[in-house]
């Protein structure tokens, strides 16, 4: 078994394998995946490895990482090169480690560089010892790994991407070697004309090796190398031209210039844009690419990226694709144009998506079919099949709200309509009758099911029914939800810490998008503590969050540090926060410190409901008399524009957000309207004296005038369901620069 990838350095080692980190503390860039709080970092830490691929260009560290986890498990570690080793040496290596697991209960880790290299009978030869867990597998590739390895070696590992190194980081590279007086150039006086490390930096390309391999060629070709230790070097800027190159940009139809051109020219159409579209297929038929998988990706495109919006879409591809077939090239290249341009140029909705989302909801649960949408033909009499079906075509416009989901799914919705084109005509019908729907689930007590027999206008039924529940506070919450993180929209690889979320709600999502990073959870109570850590038992240990709980918000740092075992957040999200703790001042300075030590690309998310003026007195502005109305509408205004009210406008947000010294980003609204069937206890608690509002309202009106307004809302509310606005703000914002 050759381990010639981990011997130590000679000091004749080429300059770029002298320098290679040992440590991860050592380690340049990759903070995406390797960085403080990280997946890959805590796996490496805790000696608690599985299978990973480790997928990026050269020079970014794929070997690197492979020596430092190498340096620090207790597994026993094995290295082979694809090109060199065959199905022999990884029968030899499998039966090694299976020996050693016998012997001395030791796992046993396999570094296989350049996995794609093997053809598929290899690698299915690797397969069954990784799926039966002798071998732990780490896979480095240059290649496209969901492309270019076994898929059931793939499913089997986690796949980490990593990036060119910026040249801020190359210029860290090239630093620490010059001065590292053991592996480097330490020992020499190391200087550069003006602009000659910064070309080596540039033109290296996000290659470490590359650079280095250039920086070595530049050092050691000056005259009289070597020179004695404590010698000075200039490195001229001719010297650093001939020292490196720019690497040829190549389209290769077998490798990831393939799939990265025809992944920029799809995105192109997807994004609109017919001159990026039309560059993107010219360099693809240039290049020799076959007209008939450009064809069969504009045809998957006419159905994943426009759709509904435009249905003639696919005929119209579909009819470029068959004139292509009888034209053929040249003069069918007009045809793949039309069929580009007519996507690009098309109204768009990915709509149809949302199939494999009811295809992840049948693979996780099958579930009952209800009763009454089950075949009455046969067992109606003996189980009631079919008994409360109500038959569409006995209605007006052929359509009845009635529940068509399995009852575990009640309320779930796959099926986003779009905004554009075709689509846009049936959207407002389609969320209609989702509305009259979801009312017969929605948490309203009073509600009761429609007859199971047509009446004389069903669809007036069903809209009072649909009206009285609304779309409910979930609803509401989990529209709130999504718009927040699409303002936020925190990367997949950022460290989040969730403020004030004891449904979890906020919290689930995070997890869905920082995967690659961690999410740590402060809550207010032992119970949702309980709660949520039973929620999330589902998830693989690595990628659950970490929950803490703190009563009173004034100790969050040290309870966020203990649960997440770092203190490096970059993404605070924090829903209803300042609520939550009642904008005291201990927990706002929490935050603030949270945020200091954060790094500079920390992004912040908050959330808070906006007091809504006029809401009471647009109850009875038909039953008041108008002077008492006026006076009303007046006083409930002042009020609400004293700012006694509990909520946050978006000018109270922003002043947080410059308090906590941090530059706004996104500012807007979320409304939706909640159904509440209000009591006169209700009215006499917010009109009484001891509340702030009814304090202010009985300083501005007679007493006379209170009891007409008394009387009037109980009135109005008796009985009777309300729309209830509700307004959330929700900010966004970023450090400052040199903060």
């Amino acid at each position: 078994m050759s381990a010639e990838l981990f011997q130590k350095n000679s000091g004749k080692a080429p300059l770029a394998d002298r320098m290679r980190p040992r440590t991860l503390e050592e380690f340049i860039g990759q903070d995406h995946i390797v960085g403080p709080g990280r997946l890959l970092r805590r796996a490496i830490q805790l000696d608690r490895l599985s299978s990973i691929i480790l997928s990026g260009p050269p020079g970014t560290g794929k070997t690197t990482l492979a020596r430092v986890i190498a340096g620090s498990t207790s597994s026993r570690f094995l290295s082979i090169n694809a090109v060199l080793a065959g199905v022999q040496a990884i029968r030899d290596a499998a039966e090694s480690a299976e020996r050693d697991h016998k012997l001395y209960d030791r796992k046993t880790i396999l570094f296989v560089d350049e996995v794609h290299r093997w053809n598929r009978a290899q690698q299915d030869a690797l397969l069954p010892y990784v799926e039966n867990g002798t071998i732990i597998l780490i896979g480095a590739t240059t290649e496209n790994p969901f492309f270019e390895v076994n898929k059931a070696l793939v499913s089997r590992s986690r796949v980490f991407q990593l990036r060119q190194l910026s040249e801020d980081e190359l210029l860290k590279a090239a630093k620490a070697t010059l001065a590292d007086k053991e592996r480097g150039y330490g020992q020499w006086n190391i200087g550069f004309e003006e602009g000659a490390l910064t070309h080596l930096v540039k033109t290296a390309d996000g290659d470490a090796r590359s650079l280095l391999n250039a920086l070595e060629l530049a050092v050691e070709t000056s005259d009289g190398w070597p020179l004695p230790p404590g010698s000075s070097i200039t490195v001229s800027i001719g010297a650093a031209e001939e020292s490196i190159q720019k690497r040829a940009i190549l389209y290769d139809k077998d490798g990831d210039s393939h799939y990265d051109t025809i992944s920029a020219f799809i995105k192109s159409i997807r994004g609109s844009d017919p001159d990026a579209a039309l560059y993107w297929l010219a360099r693809m038929i240039y290049a020799g690419e076959e007209p008939r998988f450009i064809f069969r990706r504009l045809l998957i495109a006419a159905s994943e990226d426009v759709g509904l919006a435009c249905p003639e879409a696919i005929s119209i591809v579909a009819s470029c694709a068959a004139a292509y077939d009888r034209i053929g090239l040249p003069e069918g290249q007009y045809q793949l144009a039309e069929a580009t341009l007519f996507l690009a140029a098309a109204p768009k909705s990915n709509s149809a998506i949302g199939y494999f989302d009811a295809l992840a909801a049948v693979e996780a649960e099958m579930a009952e079919v209800p009763d009454h949408l089950k075949d009455a033909n046969r067992d109606a009499k003996g189980f009631g099949h079919g008994a409360g079906y109500l038959y569409p075509h006995a209605y007006r416009d052929h359509w009845a709200a009635q529940q068509y989901l399995p009852d575990s799914y009640r309320g779930a919705v796959f099926y986003q309509a779009g905004s554009q084109g075709y689509e846009k005509s049936i959207r407002s019908a389609v969320m209609h009758r989702r509305d009259a729907q979801l009312a017969a689930w929605l948490e309203n007590k009073d509600c009761q099911p429609l007859s199971a027999e047509p009446d004389k206008e069903p669809e007036k039924r069903g809209r009072a029914w649909a009206e009285r529940a609304g779309s409910g506070a979930a609803h509401g919450l989990m529209g709130l939800r999504d718009e927040f993180f699409r303002a936020l929209f925190p990367l997949r690889h950022v460290n989040a810490l969730v403020l004030a979320d004891d449904s979890g709600l906020f919290i689930r999502e995070a997890v869905q998008y920082c995967h690659e990073g961690s999410v740590t959870a402060i809550v207010k109570s032992a119970e949702a503590m309980d709660r949520l850590a039973y929620a999330f038992n589902d998830l693989e240990e690595l990628q659950r969050p970490a929950i803490a709980m703190a009563e009173s918000y004034n100790n969050i740092r040290e309870a966020a540090r203990d649960a997440a075992t770092h203190s490096s957040f970059d993404c605070i999200i924090a829903p209803g926060f300042l609520s939550a703790c009642k904008n005291d001042a201990a927990a706002i300075a929490e935050l603030a410190a949270i945020i200091k030590t954060a790094g500079p690309e920390l992004s912040l998310g908050l959330a808070e409901k906006e007091a809504v003026p006029g809401i009471l007195p647009g109850l009875v502005k038909a039953i008041l008399a108008s002077g008492t109305m006026e006076l009303f509408y007046k006083a409930d205004a002042d009020f609400f524009a004293s700012g006694a009210s509990p909520g946050y406008s978006p000018k109270k947000l922003e002043a947080v957000l410059t308090s906590l010294e941090l530059e706004p980003g996104y500012t807007g609204s979320y409304r939706y309207k909640l159904k509440r069937s209000l009591g006169a206890g209700d009215i006499d608690a917010w009109l009484a004296p001891s509340s702030a509002y009814g304090k202010h309202i009985r300083s501005c009106l007679k007493p006379a005038a209170i009891e007409e307004i008394l009387d009037a809302l109980k009135a109005a509310l008796k009985n009777a369901w309300i729309d209830w606005p509700v307004t959330w703000t929700i900010c966004t914002a970023k450090k400052k620069q040199g903060l």
